[in-house]
């Protein structure tokens, strides 16, 4: 086994955390007025169902890298858990839902060490569950967003950098985009913009974070010689997709943040989104002279749940059946091109995360009724609904917002990562793999 330099810093950071912790007073009495079980009961499930999508991600990824990356592909989405979740109680939840400042960004010491958390009032638009129960929920989201980047990464970045750039993400990213969307005094959320469920905070962040690091990283060693291995395990992507098919129902539903008709809605659209891009990437592929193949209708499922992420709370079923279908085939194209490129985006992550929540963004601009939820503005439904651009421009505005601050942000932080801890492994570690010259770990072929 090959020997790292020591290095006390990381847990010496988390040593002066947990020491603080231990000082930080328990709690008062927790608020019960007019919290309903049913809606408490429903968020506690959909909290876990959007955890299980983390490892649902893993065996995704892990699945479709080579077998000498397999274990550390996996790993980066399993050490966001970790990572993002201390990052969350110490200061992040403030910064994504704490006093606004300026609709921009949250105090970071209104809920510092989760203080006023579990004896806080309801949240303002989920006023039927416990505080604390909203904040965790929230934290689900956090976590799996800087994992779903590792795939454009994969098989050529540093491990530990990786979690440096982690870390950056989720402060500098994530945690703005969260409060600019979903806190009431959020500029995006004042404006107008609807995204029931992430397809700005999660997909569009992730996706245009992903397209920034394959750009700086450049490409792997195997992609420029065109030499590229195959998939290590395609059942373990099967197994992912089932378990982020699963787990996208917490992720949208859950967003109703209460067990009623607009969860139930959301619920449907999820899944008849799935279903029909999935069906589409393979009859799409079937046009070009391909087989239907277990990848392309896995890649296409889970495009069609980012595609419907921002529009599932807005839309009706039958709507859903379009997006899915149309963003699908766009992402397929976009992937398509990718594959032609000089662009070593190792998973298409911006090809499937970031075009397909644009799509889902655009559609969303295009399909969002009042009839499915009431939060939608008579004079602001979608385009194809009352004919009125209105709603429709406010999205094309916060697409190219959103896209710029995502891409330019993980670009400079991958800069400033890299200067604190190279990014790229050396030549000989990418050609042993990562799983050995990162962690000392392999998977044992059959």
């Amino acid at each position: 086994m090959t020997q790292q330099k020591p290095s006390w810093l990381p847990i010496g950071i988390l040593l002066l955390i947990a020491i603080a912790a231990a000082f930080v007073p328990a709690p008062g009495a927790a608020v019960t007025e007019g919290i309903n079980s049913g809606d408490t009961a429903w968020m506690l499930v959909s909290s876990g169902l959007v955890l299980l999508m983390t490892p649902g991600l893993a065996y995704f990824y892990g699945g479709m890298v080579n077998h000498k990356n397999v274990i550390s592909t996996m790993l980066q989405s399993f050490i966001a858990m970790g990572v993002i979740t201390i990052i969350w109680v110490v200061f992040g939840f403030s910064l994504a839902f704490g006093d606004s400042i300026g609709g921009y960004v949250g105090n970071p010491f209104t809920y510092a060490m989760f203080q006023g958390v579990f004896d806080g009032k309801p949240w303002a638009l989920a006023p039927t569950i416990p505080f604390a129960l909203f904040a965790f929920f929230q934290m689900k989201f956090a976590v799996i967003t800087p994992a779903l980047i590792s795939g454009a990464l994969a098989e050529r970045i540093n491990f530990r950098a990786f979690v440096l750039f982690m870390v950056l993400f989720c402060v500098i990213v994530y945690a703005p985009l969260a409060h600019w969307t979903w806190h009431p005094e959020g500029w995006l959320f004042k404006y107008g913009v609807l995204d029931f469920a992430g397809g700005t905070v999660v997909h569009m962040s992730a996706g245009w974070a992903a397209l920034a690091g394959a750009l700086y990283l450049k490409r792997r060693k195997s992609h420029i010689e065109a030499s590229v291995l195959p998939p290590a395990n395609i059942p373990y992507v099967l197994l992912g997709t089932g378990l982020l098919w699963f787990g996208w129902f917490g992720f949208n539903a859950g967003s109703a943040v209460g067990a009623g008709p607009l969860a139930v809605s959301a619920f449907a659209t999820t899944h008849v989104a799935a279903a029909a891009a999935g069906l589409s990437w393979v009859l799409f592929d079937v046009t070009r002279g391909r087989k239907v193949s277990a990848l392309g209708f896995c890649i296409g499922a889970v495009v069609g749940l980012v595609a419907i992420t921002p529009a599932s709370g807005f839309v009706s079923v039958t709507a859903a059946i379009f997006i899915g279908t149309v963003a699908a085939i766009v992402s397929n194209i976009a992937a398509h091109w990718r594959a032609n490129s000089k662009l070593d985006d190792t998973l298409d992550v911006f090809p499937c995360h970031g075009v397909g929540g644009m799509m889902g963004m655009v559609m969303t601009g295009l399909f969002a009724s009042k009839a499915v939820n009431s939060v939608v503005v008579d004079t602001e439904q979608g385009l194809f609904v009352t004919g009125d651009f209105a709603l429709f421009i406010k999205h094309m505005v916060a697409l190219a917002v959103v896209s710029g601050f995502a891409f330019g942000m993980s670009y400079l932080l991958l800069m400033v990562t890299d200067k604190i801890i190279p990014l790229r492994v050396t030549e000989e570690e990418e050609r042993v793999g990562l799983d050995i010259s990162q962690h000392d770990e392999s998977l044992m072929e059959a």
